[in-house]
């Protein structure tokens, strides 16, 4: 595994080897201790989820708070997305910033996203079919979101806004400054 660090402290790009014969292709997605030695960061994952979305289709920026805040590693299992991490954390020296990472199916890269960030994503394919692991259970009280817009974290999406396919719940997201904190 070919570990990437980003500029956010703890957000890492994670990219696995790949095996491949006549027969296609083989690569373990998650070894809890291979994860470790590689990163440095202990983490036990309760919960997997997967979404199936269309071209255009933003889920997020959504993260869990207090007691209930998660960790995930994220990956697209067929598709193209734009992934985006937004660090949250209020001691953080990068708070409010974001990156955005390409995944698909064709780069079978992951992401780590430590507790304290918000995350989301944007559909590039026709469909994609997205997978992420958590190390905490989901809780709807502990429920926290910020628009996908915010000017003042200035997510490039490069789309048009007007192609872009948003829930009401995720449209009526607040800014970073009027979301509910983290911790």
């Amino acid at each position: 595994m070919n570990v990437i660090s980003t500029k956010l402290k703890g957000c890492l790009i994670l990219e696995p080897k790949v095996f491949f014969d006549q027969r296609g292709y083989f690569f373990e997605s998650f070894n809890e201790k291979t994860f470790e030695e590689h990163t440095g960061i202990k983490v036990h994952f309760v919960q997997d989820n997967q979404s199936f979305s269309s071209r255009g289709v933003i889920r997020g920026l959504h993260y869990q708070t207090g007691e209930f805040a998660q960790a995930k590693l994220v990956q697209v299992l067929q598709g193209e997305v734009l992934d985006v991490a937004v660090d949250i954390r209020p001691e953080s020296e990068t708070y409010g910033q974001y990156v955005a990472v390409l995944l698909s199916s064709e780069n079978k890269r992951q992401i780590f996203i430590p507790r304290g960030f918000a995350h989301g994503f944007l559909v590039l394919s026709e469909t994609a079919l997205f997978s992420y692991k958590c190390d905490n259970f989901y809780n709807k009280e502990s429920e926290g979101g910020i628009a996908y817009d915010d000017p003042t974290v200035g997510i490039d999406w490069n789309f048009p806004k007007e192609n872009l396919i948003v829930s009401e719940k995720d449209q009526n997201n607040p800014i970073l400054a009027n979301a509910r904190k983290v911790w």
